[in-house]
């Protein structure tokens, strides 16, 4: 089989990178044990378990093992070996994980754990080779195709996250990218004890941000972040009528995504309380622009989706964190969410600047037919 650049490489060091941030936040409180740090793996049954956590660790390891055998096996691999590195692979990130959980307070390495995440990197890894068995690998590589020039990994992984980060509470509807609150804090905290703290306080922890956005302002952030993905697809996509699709499906994963969002954190009942007729009007906007901007070149598309992102994330710093977005923000950090809590709240504030930094490069590289 011939080699290809697949986004399942970059996806599966992202989905690498969300188990150690999920097995081992909030990173802190760490400790010595005086004893044997594998002595877990000789230890009986234990009574302290859930069926969440039976499933989620499970479950949790399925993707990172499917995405393995498929970077493998579309980099030109044999199957065998795609299904055996992805077992050998996700079993060592689960030993690890839970060998360097000994030394954290409130975490307990569980030999069932380690079991379980074994067995679900070999279940998605089956599960690859089932799909690829049917020459669904094969199709999708005849689909990219058509669809999309050479060399787009690292486009398609951006619209494959570019949901997911949705999933993660903004403060206004698919406007992503609100990561100067965050860093400013970081800052301050790290300056404490330090003659520049107090200066740190009032300048950095000071509030310039409007009471409520305006409805001008709200409208052309929903409208942006729905371009946004867009222009990064049309930066690789092929032109023509795939395009238009495309936006379609961007409209559709955002809504979906805001959707589903919206429910895990406020309740089913509240499901579509996003959509405000401002969001609806700014929604169509965004359909239409975008629509327009799929008839420009690659390289036009690329300059264009900088001014977008860069507006983008201009008018979400501006956006206040009301109390029911903080509200939410605290129910993710202290509930159930906490295992995926750190995948979509990374995305999301990242996403904007890795399309940025995305673009800058497809700005400089050869243009492809």
């Amino acid at each position: 089989m011939a080699r290809h650049r697949s986004s399942a490489v970059v996806l599966a060091w992202l989905y690498a990178a969300l188990i150690v941030y999920a097995s081992l936040y909030p990173f802190a409180g760490w400790h010595g044990i005086g004893a044997s740090p594998w002595a877990f793996l000789a230890q009986p049954w234990s009574r302290w378990w859930t069926g969440f956590d039976l499933v989620s660790n499970l479950l949790g390891y399925m993707p990172l093992g499917a995405l393995l055998f498929g970077a493998l096996v579309r980099s030109g691999y044999p199957a065998a070996w795609g299904v055996v590195v992805a077992l050998l692979a996700g079993s060592a990130l689960s030993l690890s994980m839970e060998t360097l959980q000994n030394f954290l307070p409130g975490r307990v390495p569980s030999n069932v754990d380690l079991s379980l995440n074994a067995l679900g990197a070999l279940l998605g890894a089956a599960l690859g080779l089932l799909v690829h068995l049917f020459g669904g690998i094969d199709r999708w590589q005849a689909v990219r195709d058509r669809w999309f020039i050479p060399r787009s990994a690292g486009g398609l992984a951006l619209i494959v996250l570019w949901p997911i980060g949705l999933l993660f509470p903004v403060p206004v509807p698919l406007g992503m990218g609100q990561v100067f609150g965050p860093l400013q804090e970081a800052l301050v905290s790290l300056l404490q004890g330090t003659p520049v703290a107090p200066w740190a306080e009032r300048w950095l922890l000071a509030d310039p941000r409007v009471v409520d956005l305006p409805p001008g302002s709200e409208l052309a952030a929903v409208a942006l972040g729905l371009m946004a993905p867009c222009v990064v697809a049309f930066v690789i996509a092929r032109p023509g009528w795939r395009r238009a699709l495309l936006v379609a499906g961007a409209a559709l994963m955002g809504v979906l995504a805001t959707t589903l969002s919206t429910a895990l954190n406020f309740g089913p009942e509240h499901a579509l309380a996003w959509r405000t007729p401002t969001v609806q009007v700014a929604l169509g906007i965004g359909v239409a622009l975008a629509l327009l901007l799929a008839l420009v070149p690659r390289r036009v598309a690329a300059g264009l989706g900088l001014v977008v992102l860069t507006a983008l994330v201009a008018l979400v710093t501006q956006a206040p964190e009301d109390p029911y977005f903080a509200e939410s923000l605290q129910a993710w950090e202290q509930g159930r969410f906490i295992r995926f809590h750190g995948a979509a709240q990374w995305v999301g504030w990242l996403w904007p600047y890795a399309a940025m930094a995305y673009l800058l490069a497809r700005l400089g590289a050869r243009d492809e037919a």
